[in-house]
């Protein structure tokens, strides 16, 4: 049986922490920023984890157990 491919964008999209959690960047800090606040854009900024029940789906993505 070949191996599994890894998804190329969610490659680029998502890291795995080392205790296994999914880190993802925050969306609407890419564009039309001139309207949003600094604050706004200031706590787009973080890292942010992804939810439990995407968890599972991303994983698949980026063929981890």
């Amino acid at each position: 049986m070949p191996k599994m491919k890894t998804n190329s964008s969610a490659k680029k999209r998502f890291t795995l922490t080392g205790s296994g959690k999914i880190k993802r960047k925050h969306a609407f800090k890419s564009h039309i920023l001139t309207k949003k606040t600094k604050k706004q854009k200031r706590n787009l900024t973080h890292f942010a984890m992804m939810d439990k029940v995407d968890e599972k789906r991303v994983k698949k993505l980026l063929c981890v157990k």
